[in-house]
């Protein structure tokens, strides 16, 4: 039987993390004195350990079967990897504690998504209704710390994330590793995949749609504390962002039904072009701040679900796991960590609102390497 509530409680929890984490952990760093280039190093290491962590378990989960013992070890060493935190405030403390953590924080997420899919076999169009338990995590941790954050020091940020941190490590203890099936020899080897001109694409556009989001990502709190905006108001609007995409989760098997993978991602793309603009230029604007997080539920909400199909239908078989690790590491990790380190220098050279549009010019990039590297003709239609 599918374990949905387990897998489910999972998502809520590692999610929450980031909820807790994403928004408000540069505001602590902040706090403590280190500048935008040192803030934009250390939240770029998560990105970095994306590039080279997830390729390595994945490798390690193919070869000996055991996806869920490396997520509980995942769980286990985040957690002391996070506690480093608590004894240094110098950078570099903080810089070893950061790689500690994510270096094994990034392993569990292509793991996790290897072994929903495995549970869910034909079913794969439910993924979306167990992804989604991921976002309401994300907005409960969201809007609670932005609450407590303007009453108490914002020291709190450790604490809380600490404990959803525990909390990841309890739900890794629960989740049964999928039945073992014979994963059948893909038609194509890994290197004759990837020499496809429409997956080369795809995976160079996810590339450029994270680099895109890079500076959102590091200095979107700083940046709206910054035009005086209060941390509960920073809470709402990553909080909306994300029950957008929890709305674009639930209709996705709607909407794939209606239209192929394809064209889902070229509008996405084109979302996040605008995205990023009116957030540069219009952060002054509570009614373009609103608008600009609603369209995160296509700029990730529909871009997500849309890339990790086709990474699914395109890598299957005994390539599942590479495939998947291979997305998050040239996206969330190359892409993420190259956005995020060049926010870094142009946040302190250019200033907040060009850094933003730089975020633009990404998803412009993105966009037209999907439309001509990716024909019409050799689009996916889903078929669930």
């Amino acid at each position: 039987m599918l374990p949905y509530w387990r897998l489910s409680a999972y998502y809520f929890f590692y999610f929450a993390f980031v909820g807790a984490f994403s928004p408000y952990f540069a505001l602590y760093l902040q706090a403590i004195s280190l500048t935008a280039t040192e803030i934009a190093l250390l939240m770029s290491l998560m990105q970095l350990m994306r590039i080279v962590a997830p390729t390595m378990w994945g490798w390690l989960a193919e070869r000996l079967g055991m996806r869920v013992m490396i997520v509980r070890l995942s769980a286990l060493m985040s957690l002391l990897g996070f506690s480093g935190f608590f004894l240094s405030i110098q950078f570099g403390g903080l810089f070893a504690a950061m790689a500690l953590m994510a270096f094994f924080w990034s392993a569990a997420l292509p793991l996790i998504e290897g072994l929903t899919f495995s549970h869910l076999g034909a079913e794969g169009h439910r993924y979306g209704s167990i992804r989604v338990w991921g976002s309401v995590g994300f907005i409960v941790a969201v809007l609670a710390l932005g609450q407590v954050l303007d009453r108490v020091p914002v020291e709190a940020v450790l604490w809380v994330t600490a404990t959803i941190l525990a909390g990841i490590l309890a739900c890794s203890f629960t989740i049964p590793e999928s039945v073992p099936v014979h994963l059948e020899r893909a038609p194509l080897s890994l290197r004759e995949t990837l020499r496809r001109r429409e997956v080369k694409a795809l995976l160079g556009a996810c590339f450029l749609m994270s680099a895109a989001h890079g500076g959102l990502y590091v200095f979107y709190s700083i940046y709206l504390v910054d035009k005086a905006w209060d941390k509960a108001l920073v809470g709402w609007m990553w909080a909306l962002g994300v029950i957008a995409e929890i709305i674009v989760f639930m209709l996705m098997p709607r909407i794939m039904r209606r239209f192929d993978l394809r064209s889902i991602l070229v509008f996405s793309f084109a979302c996040a072009v605008l995205r990023f603009v009116l957030i540069g230029w219009g952060a002054d604007s509570l009614t373009v701040l609103l608008f600009a997080q609603v369209l995160h539920g296509a700029t990730f909400g529909a871009y997500h679900a849309a890339a990790i199909a086709m990474v699914n239908l395109w890598f299957p078989g005994r390539l599942q796991s590479r495939g998947q690790a291979l997305y998050g590491s040239l996206s969330f990790g190359a892409g993420g960590m190259l956005g995020g380190l060049l926010s870094g220098y142009t946040w302190e050279t250019i200033g907040p609102e060009w850094t933003f549009t730089l975020g633009s010019v990404f998803a412009l990039l993105g966009l037209v390497w999907l439309i001509r590297g990716w024909p019409p003709s050799a689009s996916v239609q889903n078929a669930n």
